[in-house]
């Protein structure tokens, strides 16, 4: 079954528009393409969006937030992050405005503040009463956004980058965060690396979708050091493939700070090792690869169950995927070894 004649039949504008860009390959100036431009704003998950957005070019800390205790960065990171996901760059208003008002948040040492309310989800676990002096994602998610829209390569945007990997840890992770006594944070079970310490899966996952976004740092040994180490979490969660697309085409809202990459989203991973430019040399993306392609539904289409109305999207991305990963650039391969997974250790019984 032919699956770009699939998607070509959805009624979204914009992901025929990319179905046509990213699998076709076809031009921007194609007649089919220019055809979807005047209909791409008026599609409601773009509309709704737009109309959120207040005069200084934010949008409200209530905007699809529920539970996460975010303030007007976070929600204009996730605002950007969606639209640049749909394909709009700083052609558009909206995103030129929104871009801007995170550029004026970004503090002299090239960071974003962090989020002016305490983490409902976690109440700065593993913090004490100290509470965090900083963590990474207070400046990977408003970077990510910008990255996502294409503002990777304004000097602003790579001063972001330069404080993110100032975080980084020797072995190549990034931690849960900074205590203000200067200790590293805890990190709790579901988010622990297999061969990091102190690394933060979410965290980290956090910093590499940045580095992934940028045009040339998306290849560097930092990007594939993390990208390594992701890796080495050895698990086949079907349940929570797509999530991540889901949550950009806003089907699915964004929940916690330190928890916003909480779920380990496979599809999500083979989209960093399609960009990073991971080989299917390496067993371990093969297995990967391997395992997605075999939860196609009966119809072609990966079905994405709790929202099932987003498979054609995650269906998309997960072709771009499959083709970047199959592209002659795709040629590192990590060295670290596969570890089955578990949060917590079983605890043996007294009795």
């Amino acid at each position: 079954m032919d699956l770009t004649a699939l998607l070509l039949a959805d009624p979204s504008p914009n992901l025929r528009r990319l179905a046509l860009l990213d699998l076709l390959g076809r031009a921007e100036d194609d007649e089919e393409v220019r055809e979807l431009e005047s209909q791409r704003l008026v599609e409601p998950v773009v509309r709704d969006l737009l109309a959120l957005q207040q005069l200084d070019g934010a949008w409200s800390r209530n905007y699809q937030m529920d539970g996460w205790g975010a303030g007007p960065v976070q929600s204009t990171a996730l605002a950007l992050m969606r639209l640049g996901y749909l394909g709009f760059g700083a052609e558009l208003a909206a995103v030129q405005r929104g871009a801007e008002y995170l550029f004026a948040q970004q503090q002299a040492d090239g960071g974003w503040p962090a989020p002016g309310q305490r983490d409902e989800d976690e109440e700065d676990e593993g913090a004490g009463s100290d509470g965090y002096a900083v963590r990474s994602l207070q400046t990977s998610l408003p970077l990510r956004g910008l990255a996502a829209c294409g503002y990777a390569s304004d000097a602003r945007a790579e001063r972001g980058y330069a404080w993110l990997l100032g975080q980084r840890l020797p072995d190549g992770a990034w931690p849960t965060g900074i205590t203000r006594s200067g200790n590293y944070g805890r990190v709790a079970g579901y988010r622990r690396l297999a061969h990091s310490r102190w690394g933060c899966r979410s965290n980290t996952t956090g910093a590499l979708i940045c580095l992934a976004l940028h045009p040339t740092r998306c290849r560097s040994a930092e990007a594939r050091a993390a990208l390594d180490l992701l890796l080495g979490r050895e698990t086949r969660e079907e349940f929570s493939v797509g999530y991540e697309t889901a949550r950009l085409v806003g089907a699915e809202e964004a929940h916690g700070f330190t928890t916003f990459y909480a779920r380990f989203d496979l599809g999500l991973l083979l989209n960093l090792c399609s960009r990073v430019g991971a080989s299917l040399e390496d067993e371990r993306v093969r297995d990967l690869a391997e395992f997605i392609r075999g939860l196609r539904g009966k119809y072609g289409l990966w079905e994405y169950a709790r929202k099932r109305q987003v498979s054609r999207w995650v269906t998309l991305d997960l072709l771009r995927s499959f083709a970047g990963l199959s592209a002659e650039s795709a040629d590192w391969f990590g060295l670290e070894p596969r570890t089955p997974f578990r949060p917590y250790p079983r605890q043996e019984r007294r009795f």
